[in-house]
């Protein structure tokens, strides 16, 4: 059984690729700011409105400050480490990949091909531990054959593809 070696190596990003990771970077961080204010506004409501329903409830001082205050810090502490893990794994990624201004270069061997009728659509799958399959033209799907050579582009953090030759 043969072995494939790993072949990859690092170039600088080009200008619309840099481009196109610092709009990336806009778009998610105005959807990540906006995910931060709902839960900020979740983890003073909620609270008050349990201690409504502890008024309905009849229990004795229901907007007690401790649980007030007790609520909204358990829930500010579980809602910012989510928020933290989401940020370490998306936009703390594009930032380095913007910082470092680099994108891998990967040669790939194709392990299958494939034709989707529903969407028209050419496929090739790959040996890759970053991408599975890409979508190519008809040309490319015709002319490449299954066990053929191809580099993939991705970046290098935050592993967005961004083509094959």
């Amino acid at each position: 059984m043969a072995q494939t070696q790993l072949y990859k190596y690092d170039e600088p990003l080009e200008e619309d690729e840099l481009v196109f990771l610092q709009n990336k970077l806009g778009k998610e961080s105005a959807q990540f700011y906006k995910i931060i204010r709902i839960l900020l506004v979740f983890c003073f409501a909620c609270p008050f409105l349990i201690a409504w329903f502890r008024a309905i409830n009849g229990v004795e001082d229901p907007f007690s400050y401790k649980y007030y205050f007790g609520g909204v810090l358990f829930l500010a502490i579980f809602s910012g480490s989510i928020v933290y893990v989401a940020y370490y794994y998306t936009l703390r990624r594009i930032r380095l990949d913007i910082k470092k201004g680099t994108k891998t270069i990967e040669r790939v061997h194709i392990t299958r091909k494939q034709y989707m009728p529903h969407n028209n659509s050419y496929y090739l799958y790959l040996d890759s531990p970053v991408k599975l399959s890409i979508e190519v033209s008809t040309d490319d799907y015709h002319q490449i054959g299954e066990g053929d050579e191809l580099n993939i582009e991705y970046t290098t953090c935050s592993r967005f593809y961004l083509g094959y030759f």
